[in-house]
């Protein structure tokens, strides 16, 4: 059985702690060497010292003093966006984690893929800005991109040993909880408190509005498009409130293949690092009596624009998933802030696709180009 010697970038989030939990659970198979944080001194330091890496990186310079005294000397502090490249191309590392919210772990992702080292995305915006990029620099180093997401986990899952290939697929089915306002009809008063009371999930702030604005599974539909090898026109939504059946594949024949399991992270992310085998672990399996019942949606596409947008963005492809990314984290930021309302959301990311200037292209370099332009033009809107 192979141990795989993983870096977390973005080890007090979420999926970083998550991915800490598996560790714990499966130590025979899972070695930590490496750990990045934005601020969060104190538990990147704890994790550190229980983990005994050697290198840290802290995105946040000023606090590199205070870190460094709340760890052992033997143990290397880098910080900023240069720190986060060195341990994303750490020499003893052979899988690195991404789990950055935003574009910061857009260049520390590609950075570990031409290192050689696999990669296992939880970070959205990395596939959804530069899924060209990196699926091409992927595909030239030889390197295997693994999903952490519940939903494209599923997928990787139902397609994992499929002899028939993707030409086989008719159509890929992501499934949705809804969020918190799945039957509220009058979306006119939303707060920012009743936004982040996710019904079935716990999250970061940022990925759990997009949940409740569907954001969240629009960057998915993108994201599916890229890691799978599929069209836009094969990607579906499905809202499935239980969030028992994490997606799904239906193939020519009409057959579904499904993954399910509880909901917790943490069985995407053993999966993701135990790859291409299944580990026992103490995770609880499913007690199909106690469901009671899995029940299936349509999405309410006009009280939510974010699926059509993202399809649109997703069908044009160039310049516009990033133009698209970007003014969702302004105005979800300024809704956070009070400075926009909830339906402004979506208004301002429509307006901000009419107003780019598409390109085709897809060096790294226009897309980072359109990304800051498209932050400026949201910044006006609002």
């Amino acid at each position: 059985m192979k141990k795989r010697r993983v870096v977390i970038l973005g080890s007090t989030g979420s999926i970083g702690t998550s991915a800490l939990k598996v560790a714990r659970d499966i130590p025979e198979r899972m070695e930590v060497v490496g750990l990045a944080a934005n601020h969060s001194v104190e538990e990147l330091a704890a994790q550190a010292r229980e983990f005994e890496v050697k290198k840290v990186a802290l995105y946040d310079p000023s606090r590199y003093q205070e870190l460094v005294s709340l760890l052992p000397s033997d143990v290397e502090v880098v910080v900023g966006p240069e720190g986060l490249l060195e341990l994303a191309t750490l020499e003893e590392a052979d899988l690195v984690l991404v789990s950055i919210v935003g574009t910061a772990g857009l260049h520390p992702a590609l950075a570990a893929v031409q290192s050689g080292k696999d990669l296992a995305v939880a970070s959205k915006e990395i596939l959804v800005m530069a899924g060209e990029v990196v699926m091409s620099s992927a595909n030239q180093h030889g390197v295997t991109l693994l999903p952490v997401d519940s939903e494209h986990n599923a997928i990787f899952q139902c397609l994992d040993g499929h002899r028939g290939g993707v030409e086989e697929v008719s159509r890929i089915i992501l499934t949705a909880s809804g969020g918190p306002f799945r039957q509220r009809q009058d979306l006119s008063e939303v707060t920012v408190a009743e936004a982040l009371k996710h019904p079935t999930w716990e999250m970061g702030q940022k990925i759990t509005i997009d949940s409740s604005t569907l954001f969240n599974k629009g960057l998915e539909m993108i994201e599916a498009r890229w890691l799978f090898g599929v069209p836009m026109s094969k990607v579906d939504v499905v809202v499935h409130p239980q969030s028992i059946v994490h997606s799904m594949v239906e193939f020519r024949d009409s057959s579904i293949l499904a993954q399910l399991s509880t909901t917790d992270m943490c069985f995407a992310i053993q999966y993701a690092i135990t790859w291409p085998e299944r580990v026992q672990n103490t995770l609880p399996p499913l007690d199909f009596p106690q469901l009671a019942q899995l029940t299936f949606e349509e999405p309410r596409h006009d009280d939510f624009p974010a699926l059509r947008l993202a399809r649109e963005a997703g069908e044009k492809g160039g310049t516009l998933p990033a133009v698209l990314n970007a003014a969702n984290e302004v105005a979800v930021a300024a809704f956070v802030a009070g400075k926009l309302s909830y339906q402004g959301i979506s208004r301002v990311v429509e307006e901000s696709m009419a107003a780019h200037i598409w390109e085709p292209s897809m060096d790294l370099d226009t897309v980072i180009r359109a990304d800051e332009e498209a932050r400026r033009l949201a910044q006006e809107l609002i």
